[in-house]
């Protein structure tokens, strides 16, 4: 492929990243606003929610897709959801229909975010992929900070419509340069087999209907969804088995490098962005700050990503990416010990170091583990390879919001108790939606017992982040230049055959 097409390409696919990964923080700013004009204040966290349950279930199956039609036309589908979602939620009348047109700009990011990956897969080598993989962890880094401030500003400029309309131009942008550049890898030879609908939709069933259990144990409902949860991903394992083109590519697992790449996304992402959406809280609660010194206590750990993506990419054809994976995990390691304390002995520049630890870990672990991955799997499975592996990092998250919610609200209503406070009278919802200001309403009391609610909570991120820490040293020691020659010597005998 020419350069001048591999550079537009890049510039389109890093466009709509940007965009996908911004819209799960811009709209933190924006939500009172909203509220205020649209009502349904009971259906905030829905905002949210559904955005990151979309957008996590759609991407195996826009990779196993893009695999079978190829990465063009699936991309186009990818970010015409995207725009239509965008537009559909600045022109939304109720919180009903924001959460809807929600659901489908989920979707469509839920497509993008893997399929940038996916693409630098195709056009680069495994030399320049080294380099520009780390660029594209970058971007998803930046997106992160630049959100919320971007969302402020509109908000305060124009009003909250354009916090989503702003999405169409770069929208439209992004979708021409990829459309008329890209001349590369398509779909693979051969018929092409048949969608795996009931795999698509048991996933999708699945993962939805565990969130909503963790959401709500307290319930009989809680339950039954947690029961449908375990028949549907049973199910799902049994269609898999059986599917000519499975969604979720379990043969793959029987691969020890795709195997311990996706564990570790599960273990470190419930670590780090289950944890990331209680930081906020902690420091409002506990040092009493407003919510915008709260926001910018993210910035360590969001800077530390970026900048140590970027290094390390560049090191990976120098160093084996297993030294850079554990590394990696090491100061991940540290951080989680140091904020699993930082309640009971640490202050805030204890926080800050932990904060920047922990994403000084991911991003020498994850370009680590996801280009070798991509080094390893066969060409025609590299799209579910890609979009699984980044799967099992938005899960992990995803499951980590859930479960630490539960742990930390079960743990907040013992140490109200012991402070001598009616746990019905403090909801823990009220304290998220007053960003803190409940906590001071009710002084010294609450605030020790969510100081110690973080504290315990923090301790099970730290027995997590020693699972994912363990599970880096049973990768493979193979180089990459190894794992891609075995996929050369794979290819041609696949070929011969």
């Amino acid at each position: 492929m020419a350069q001048r097409r591999v550079v537009l390409i890049t510039l389109g696919v890093m466009m709509s990243l940007f965009m996908a990964s911004m819209e799960s923080t811009v709209i933190a700013t924006a939500m009172p606003t909203i509220v205020g004009q649209l009502g349904g204040l009971e259906s905030y966290s829905w905002v949210f929610a559904i955005y990151m349950l979309t957008s996590t279930t759609a991407g195996p199956i826009f990779g196993k897709l893009s695999d079978i039609y190829g990465r063009r036309p699936v991309y186009m589908v990818a970010i015409a959801l995207f725009s239509l979602g965008s537009l559909l939620c600045g022109v939304a009348l109720s919180m009903g229909q924001l959460i809807a047109a929600r659901a489908v700009q989920g979707i469509g990011a839920g497509g993008l975010m893997p399929l940038a990956f996916i693409i630098v897969g195709d056009i680069f080598t495994l030399e320049q992929r080294a380099k520009v993989q780390g660029l594209f962890s970058g971007v998803w880094g930046v997106s992160s900070v630049i959100g919320p401030l971007l969302g402020g500003f509109l908000v305060d400029s124009v009003g909250w419509h354009w916090v989503f309309l702003v999405n169409l131009p770069p929208a439209a942008i992004a979708a021409a340069l990829v459309w008329t550049a890209w001349k590369g890898v398509e779909r693979q030879a051969g018929p092409r087999p048949a969608i795996d609908y009931a795999g698509a939709g048991l996933l999708t069933l699945g993962v939805i209907a565990l969130l909503l259990g963790l959401d709500d144990l307290r319930s009989p409902m809680g339950w039954g969804l947690l029961a449908l949860a375990v028949a549907s991903l049973a199910g799902l394992i049994w269609v898999e088995r059986r599917a000519e083109a499975p969604i979720l590519p379990l043969g793959l697992f029987r691969d020890r490098m795709f195997a311990v790449a996706c564990a570790h996304g599960v273990l470190a992402g419930l670590v780090l962005f289950g944890g990331m959406s209680f930081i906020p809280l902690f420091v409002q609660g506990t040092y009493g700050v407003s919510a915008t010194e709260a926001g910018t206590t993210l910035t360590p750990m969001l800077m530390g990503w970026v900048l140590t993506s970027i290094v390390a990419s560049r090191l990976l054809l120098r160093v084996s990416y297993r030294t850079l994976a554990i590394c990696g995990m090491s100061l991940f390691m540290v951080g989680a010990l140091l904020l699993a304390f930082v309640a009971t002995s640490g202050g805030r520049p204890v926080l800050l170091a932990s904060l920047a630890l922990l994403g000084s870990g991911m991003g020498a672990s994850i370009p680590s583990f996801l280009i070798a991955v991509q080094s390893s799997v066969r060409k025609r499975e590299l799209g579910a390879a890609t979009a699984t592996v980044q799967f099992s990092r938005q899960i992990g998250g995803t499951f980590g919001v859930a479960v630490l919610g539960v742990v930390l609200s079960t743990r907040l209503a013992a140490h109200l108790v012991e402070q001598g406070l009616d746990p019905a009278a403090v909801p823990l919802d009220g304290l998220l939606g007053e960003g803190g200001s409940a906590a001071a309403a009710l002084g010294e009391g609450l605030r020790t017992a969510l100081t110690a609610a973080m504290h315990d909570m923090f301790l099970v991120t730290l027995v997590f982040a020693a699972m994912a820490f363990a599970v880096t040293f049973f990768a493979p020691r193979a180089s990459l230049v190894q794992l891609r020659e075995r996929q050369t010597a794979e290819a041609a005998a696949a070929a011969a055959d």
